[in-house]
């Protein structure tokens, strides 16, 4: 006992000439030790057979989250490598069972609405940026009634009105913008995309009151709630952080802008003079009868103009970079106007547009490889077991489908990273989307999931404004074609890398691309 209160005095003694803030850094530093052993203990000896594999990792809570962050894509081929189309990774403490392939996107994009849920995984995110009562903050019943709202709003006649107004900004933007000054010349491509895909998007989707603002206001007001999908908010959506100040700021004058516009159009009293979706939502009803409200509507346009303003200004500043990269495809394309619509290059049109073959397979090999979203994430409600395999997912996990991992594989693609338009020439019968079709509430869409091509997603959330899409990023392609020829800065080859860091992949950094001015026809 002498000898044990000994040591035990000699220890007090040492620590009580320690520093406060050194105790603190070695209890700390004991408590992360101890928690890494455990958490490593656990995986190499307790594995539940029912259940997918988990990737190893040392840290718990972290998981894989940076490794997946960073490039997901890369995540996901080495762990497929290893554990095969079924694991579990763990993401921010949350465990997330991911199924890949056909079959994966099948069982998570179709899955039944008692088995996966997009509002809880969603909506802390999106909610604050959209607002109350729209898209992932309402029942899903109506969300169905909404989407049916905007799908049957992008009429034939209001997509083909769309052509004419979407070139006219191209062009005025082409003719007036400090980017294209002069006959040659270097610009930042992702910047004027992005200025060019949301002028183009006010203007024909959103109406010409609102594109009226976008040169100063929404500008930045936009930006404003852009910055509401940063990472943190999957977590954190309500913390009193600058940008979520900002963002709330931006929602609310934005939900205004917009209700003002719709009780100026309701006290004018006139009739519909465009096919904007403002017109379209003011006269619709859901099933019980009830009008829209107006706050609704304003919601609903601020969902559109975030969500399609991302994945078409990603889409279209890939499209430029890769036409750099590839001037003769380009080149190509210029040829196909001339060859399909005429020596003198008339106006676009709807029709003629649809005719541009090699355009749409630029654009479709685009999304193959540059899809604006590499995860799709849906809660698990009830235990869900997979066929083939002795796995019962349970509803303490997530779920992550990744239909881009599919088109960048080689069992569907060869040499899947090239792009390469002209592989779409002859499409493969194992490319090819099935015909199954099924109604969730807004109209008949195919299934979809036996196509390894699915970058508008599949299931009762598969994008509603793909039509739109094809159209907006065409005329974009065709009508900056038909004006420039675009080409690589010197001893720059390589496309730039991706950056995955918000909830919208795009190019990572800024971009520079020359331009040269063509002698068109109607320079001539």
């Amino acid at each position: 006992m002498g000898l044990l209160a000994a040591i035990l005095s000699n220890i007090c003694e040492h620590c009580s000439n320690l520093s406060l803030s050194v105790l603190v850094g070695i209890g700390l530093f004991a408590v992360v030790a101890i928690s890494v052993f455990v958490n490593v203990f656990r995986q190499l000896l307790f594995k539940n057979p029912n259940e997918p594999p988990v990737v190893f990792h040392w840290f718990p809570f972290v998981g894989s989250t940076i490794s997946y962050g960073m490039e997901p894509y890369k995540f996901f081929f080495d762990c497929r490598k290893k554990y095969g189309d079924i694991f579990t990774f763990v993401l921010l403490g949350k465990k997330t069972t991911v199924y890949l392939g056909t079959k994966g996107n099948d069982f998570i994009l179709n899955g039944k609405l008692r088995d996966v849920c997009a509002e809880e995984v969603y909506s802390p995110l999106t909610t604050p940026v959209f607002g109350r009562h729209v898209v992932y903050d309402c029942p899903n019943s109506k969300l169905m009634e909404q989407k049916k709202f905007v799908k049957f709003g992008l009429t034939s006649d209001a997509l083909r009105s769309y052509v004419r107004l979407i070139t006219d900004e191209v062009e005025d933007f082409a003719q007036n913008s400090p980017a294209f000054k002069g006959e040659r010349g270097i610009f930042d491509v992702c910047k004027t995309i992005a200025e060019i895909t949301i002028y183009t998007a006010s203007r024909s989707l959103q109406g010409k009151e609102v594109r009226s603002r976008f040169d100063s206001t929404f500008a930045e007001m936009y930006h404003h709630l852009d910055m509401g999908f940063a990472p943190i908010n999957f977590m954190l959506p309500w913390a009193p952080l600058p940008h979520n100040r900002k963002r709330d700021a931006a929602q609310k004058k934005l939900t205004e802008t917009y209700t003002e516009i719709i009780q100026e159009r309701r006290k004018a009293g006139t009739e519909k003079d465009s096919e904007d979706m403002v017109w379209n939502l003011m006269s619709c009803a859901y099933k019980n009868g009830k009008p829209v409200p107006d706050e609704e509507i304003a919601h609903m346009m601020i969902a559109l103009l975030m969500a399609g303003q991302h994945s078409s200004s990603s889409t279209a500043a890939w499209i430029v970079l890769n036409l750099a990269k590839n001037p003769e495809v380009m080149e190509e394309l210029y040829q196909e106007q001339l060859r399909v619509l005429g020596s003198d290059l008339p106006p676009l049109t709807y029709e003629s547009l649809q005719k541009l073959e090699l355009h749409s397979k630029v654009i479709k090999e685009t999304l193959r490889i540059h899809a604006p979203i590499h995860s799709i994430i849906r809660a698990v409600k009830n235990p869900m077991p997979v066929d083939d395999t002795p796995y019962v997912i349970p509803t303490t996990h997530n779920v992550l489908s990744s239909p881009g991992v599919t088109a960048r594989s080689e069992e569907y693609f060869a040499d899947p990273l090239k792009w390469d338009p002209h592989r779409w020439d002859e499409t493969d019968e194992k490319t090819t989307e099935d015909e199954e079709t099924i109604d969730y509430g807004y109209g008949l869409v195919t299934k979809g999931t036996n196509s390894p091509y699915l970058p508008f997603g599949a299931g009762r959330h598969r994008c509603i404004g793909e039509q739109f899409a094809y159209v907006q990023l065409g005329t974009i392609t065709a009508a900056l074609v038909k004006m420039f020829k675009f080409r690589n800065v010197a001893n720059v080859e390589q496309l730039p890398d991706t950056d995955y860091s918000s909830l919208f992949s795009k190019p990572l950094g800024k971009s520079f691309v020359e331009f040269e001015k063509r002698d068109t026809p109607s320079k001539a």
